[in-house]
């Protein structure tokens, strides 16, 4: 599996890769998970965040994006499309997700917050737990650092 990632500023993505991620992260969490939110953030247009896309044969099969938040940067919106997921490409994602809040965000904790049932795949890269678990738009997190 040969993935090209991209990772842009909001306003470096064409309207194209822009509506892509923009449709994925819909059909994922508000259709899949059912989950009626504004998933649209102010985040998005953050000049401290960055958007990172991972691309097979010009489809878009993978993102997440990487918020910078004082002493932290945040990796969020974690997502394989549908029909790419099974095949080790999430790891490959949080990899890559990881380099880059290392590249752009420098000296600074990595932080997120996971879906409980994704806990175990957190720590596989090192995140540790952080407070207590609590509901977001009805579906149970947990914040977690990376140690």
């Amino acid at each position: 599996m040969s993935i090209l990632w991209l990772h842009k500023h909001f306003n470096e993505l064409s309207t194209d890769e822009l509506f892509t991620l923009m449709r994925a992260r819909v059909d994922v969490f508000v259709v899949e998970q059912n989950c009626p939110y504004p998933e649209l953030d102010d985040a998005d247009i953050a000049a401290d965040t960055l958007h990172l896309l991972g691309y097979q044969d010009g489809q878009l099969c993978a993102y997440a994006r990487c918020i910078g938040k004082g002493e932290k940067v945040a990796i969020g919106r974690v997502l394989c499309v549908k029909q790419w997921r099974g095949k080790g490409l999430a790891k490959a994602l949080m990899k890559e997700a990881l380099s880059l809040c290392h590249s752009h965000c420098p000296e600074r904790t990595v932080v997120l917050s996971a879906q409980t049932y994704l806990l175990d795949f957190y720590r596989s890269f090192g995140f540790q737990t952080k407070g207590e678990p609590y509901l977001e738009d009805g579906i149970e997190h947990q914040d977690m650092e990376l140690l």
